[in-house]
């Protein structure tokens, strides 16, 4: 399978470049970042050996790599163009960028069946986020009161995370509109209570020397639940994108969430 990571000198695109060339199915066909100042990979130290061409140009590397898969983490604004331009260009978009409107998923999702192309955007691509995620929705049926407490690091952009919004939609659809706490209670300072989804409350914590880390808390009469999930390294995301560059081959269609594969 040749796949294409794009912003490849990201946090993230290191990740994933490195998944590529380290994994016996896939191999790295271009790399492309419109700031990038090498041509080719080996130009970096710590890639000596793997003389990969690096674009700056989208529409260049399209007229000159034949590749499967197009993997983007990119920031919001530059990741709904580049999963646009991969959609019609037949490259399979495995994305990681949150941010985008609903507005602009549709319109990809439906762009996506128009060319009949698989892809995937996901929240979160760690699986025991996405155990997390189904565990926290199955138990606010029987918990209803919950609150969502998202923690990450200090450069991320968007607020609440894609999987605080991913888990709280999940638990909607359990539970439903569901207003908690005391009726009459005032803030103080505004936002002190956390955004607020059909009901329940999310907080979003942005500090140096965390990765993605998210805490569901459940209360009820005399008892609580907390169901949490880290990610300590960027690492823990790798095995779900491997994954879903092989499954996005066997659908025509942009799918939403790592679930879908699991």
């Amino acid at each position: 399978m040749r796949i294409i990571v794009s912003g490849f000198k990201g946090k993230m695109g290191t990740s994933c470049t490195n998944m590529v060339l380290n994994h016996e199915d896939f191999t790295l066909a271009a790399v492309y970042d419109p700031f990038a100042t090498e041509a080719y990979l080996d130009e970096m130290p710590q890639y000596g050996g793997h003389h990969v061409r690096v674009y700056q140009d989208k529409e260049l590397l399209a007229s000159e790599v034949e590749a499967d898969v197009w993997i983007d983490f990119s920031r919001p604004e530059a990741a709904y163009e580049n999963t646009k331009f991969a959609i019609t260009h037949r490259l399979r978009p495995v994305i990681g960028t949150t941010g985008f409107t609903a507005d602009q998923f549709d319109e990809l999702v439906s762009l996506s069946k128009e060319v009949g192309l698989g892809g995937l955007i996901a929240p979160n691509f760690a699986v025991g986020a996405v155990l997390m995620m189904e565990f926290a929705a199955k138990a606010s049926k029987y918990f209803p009161n919950v609150e969502i407490i998202e923690l990450h690091h200090d450069n991320k952009l968007d607020a609440p995370s894609g999987t605080a919004i991913k888990t709280a939609e999940l638990i909607y659809k359990e539970r439903g509109d569901h207003h908690q706490g005391n009726p009459e209670e005032m803030e103080t300072i505004a936002g002190a209570r956390g955004a607020d989804f059909h009901g329940m409350k999310i907080h979003s914590v942005r500090l140096p020397g965390l990765v993605a880390h998210q805490q569901v808390q459940f209360g009820s009469a005399g008892e609580g639940l907390t169901i949490r999930h880290d990610s300590y390294d960027r690492e823990s995301f790798m095995t779900g994108v491997a994954l879903s560059c092989q499954k996005v081959m066997g659908i025509d269609y942009l799918a939403y969430g790592l679930e879908n594969f699991l």
